[in-house]
């Protein structure tokens, strides 16, 4: 049964030129299209989440709304992240859950950053409470977009990258592999014995007609009568 995300996927491929449609058809542009889902649902949760924090909240920090609303964000994308790469069961702590929540540790650094740093920039400048806010939402939609870029890359190349099949191209031949090596190698054998099964054959209908060398000769050794 297809699930909501992908339906909404598949919609907005109807609106793909085709030129457009056929490059992202393949295994990066399926995994981008889904990450710009991703990103949208983010994006919409974060910045949501900043406004309360920053309007009807009215939270002293906007740095720490900046923090709280990307948090808020990570959690939606990393389960997101997980149905845009087709990952299933349970994620490996070391090897997945932890390099996400690292690298989505810096991005709320870089977010909250740019939330303080705007903020204090508006203050400076004498704006209106609506007019900061609405500072503070470009600033930290901008550097939204500056790290969706780079999470992609990420997450395409390292996190969720098919190392599997990368190292048995890398380390040589696996299972399937070494079944052909050995039907290849069972071949030669059977085609050496046949050629020297062949060759007393051959040898016997050479032999001038008359004489001993026949396959019995050859069999015992007797090769033609005594010389005198």
């Amino acid at each position: 049964m297809t699930s909501v995300p992908d339906k909404i996927v598949d919609a907005a491929w109807r609106f793909m030129p085709a030129p457009i449609e056929r490059k992202l058809r393949n295994d990066t542009g399926k995994r981008f299209s889904r990450f710009v889902l991703v990103a949208i649902v983010g994006v919409v949760t974060s910045q949501v989440v900043l406004g309360l924090l920053t309007g009807p909240v009215n939270l002293n920090s906007a740095g720490a709304a900046g923090v709280i609303a990307s948090m808020t964000a990570a959690l939606v994308s990393y389960v997101l992240s997980r149905w845009a790469w087709e990952r299933t069961g349970r994620p490996s702590l070391l090897r997945e859950a932890v390099p996400f929540w690292l690298v989505s540790m810096a991005v709320w650094a870089i977010l909250g950053l740019t939330s303080h740093f705007a903020s204090v920039w508006a203050h400076s400048e004498g704006y209106t409470h609506l007019k900061k806010h609405i500072v503070v939402q470009g600033a930290y939609f901008l550097m939204n977009c500056v790290t969706f870029v780079a999470r992609f890359l990420f997450l395409h190349y390292v996190l969720f990258a098919n190392k599997g099949a990368a190292a048995g191209s890398v380390d040589g031949p696996g299972p399937s592999g070494a079944h052909n090596s050995s039907a290849s190698s069972a071949s030669s054998a059977s085609s050496r014995s046949s050629a020297q099964g062949a060759e007393p054959e051959l040898a016997a209908a050479d032999a001038p007609h008359g004489s001993d060398t026949g396959p019995m000769a050859l069999v015992s050794g007797d090769q033609g009568p005594p010389r005198s």
